[in-house]
């Protein structure tokens, strides 16, 4: 079995990079990917958009530099509005073109109500059979782009419960990208779901939350990006989650995919100085998935 070690990689918003406005300082890309490369990543996910070039050719040849390759990227979708659905399909074909050029191989979803990621409702019937159907149509489309189709529960999405999760597990085979975070977010045991749901695992996030800021969360007393700037999600092994059992789940059923640290970060006392700042917490995560994560593995 190729050491889990290997297979930890990371995502831009660990160093506060999102879209979202209001958000936090940006680092400088060339600044982020060389602490990405310093702390041994191999690989990372695409990033808000800017942070890597709009050509795949380009975005290959920078993440080069580095050493390191594109898995592929987080793709709000909206799948329930058949009025949306020709867009949906032109923008996940053309999201799905950049990622295969770049060298990618996941296409990461995240089932929104709308391109402005309004707050989501009960859906009808009908609404719930075209998300549903909708999956298998990214599915194909992915595939023809040799990609795996992953999709992401998450805050603010359609799916975002654990009644959300287990509808769609229920109805359909789209596989997961399995969030460590989100699922617990959304009340969904995560340890729980590597066990019960393994064979439908294509991808992993590793969050780490704390708890006691959920409720406020899923209220919408706060915002996500609100709770982010606050504190909610920690290094791992700092948070409410057994990011051990969950790798264990899955390590011991023969996961050989990527585990992606993705704790996302808000900036909000402007950039940080060289050498200060998310590398830090990064450094953290990843020191505690070398010194607990892997010899628990080691003694299971």
């Amino acid at each position: 079995m190729t050491d889990f070690l290997e297979r930890v990689a990371s995502a831009p918003i660990s160093w506060g990079i999102c879209e979202v406005p209001g958000w936090g300082a940006m680092l400088p890309t060339p600044r982020v990917l060389a602490e990405m490369a310093e702390l041994g990543m191999p690989a990372t996910e695409l990033g808000a958009p800017g942070f890597l070039p709009d050509d795949p050719g380009d975005v290959h040849a920078e993440l080069a530099q580095y050493g390191m390759t594109l898995l592929g990227g987080f793709t709000p979708v909206v799948l329930h509005d058949p009025a949306m659905r020709d867009e949906t399909i032109r923008q996940a074909t053309a999201t799905a073109q950049l990622f295969q050029r770049a060298g990618a191989t996941k296409f990461v979803s995240a089932v929104v109500m709308d391109p402005d990621w309004s707050q989501p409702r009960r859906l009808s019937i009908d609404e719930q059979r075209h998300m549903t159907e909708m999956f298998g149509v990214l599915d194909e489309i992915c595939a023809e782009h040799g990609l795996e189709q992953v999709l992401h529960s998450h805050v603010m999405t359609l799916v975002e419960t654990a009644d959300d999760v287990n509808r769609v597990l229920d109805s359909c085979d789209v596989h997961w990208c399995l969030d460590t975070g989100h699922l617990a977010i959304g009340g969904v045991d995560p340890v729980a779901f590597a066990e019960e749901s393994f064979e439908r695992v294509g991808h992993v996030h590793l969050k780490d939350v704390r708890l006691d800021m959920v409720p406020a969360v899923l209220s919408r007393d706060v915002t996500l990006m609100e709770a982010t700037q606050r504190g909610l999600f920690t290094p791992l092994g700092q948070g409410d989650v057994d990011i051990v059992g969950v790798i264990q789940a899955l390590e011991s059923r023969g996961y050989q995919g990527w585990y992606v640290i993705e704790q996302d970060t808000a900036l909000t006392d402007g950039l940080p100085g060289e050498g200060a700042g998310p590398i830090h917490q990064v450094r953290a995560s990843v020191d505690y998935l070398r010194t607990t994560v892997a010899p628990a593995l080691v003694r299971s």
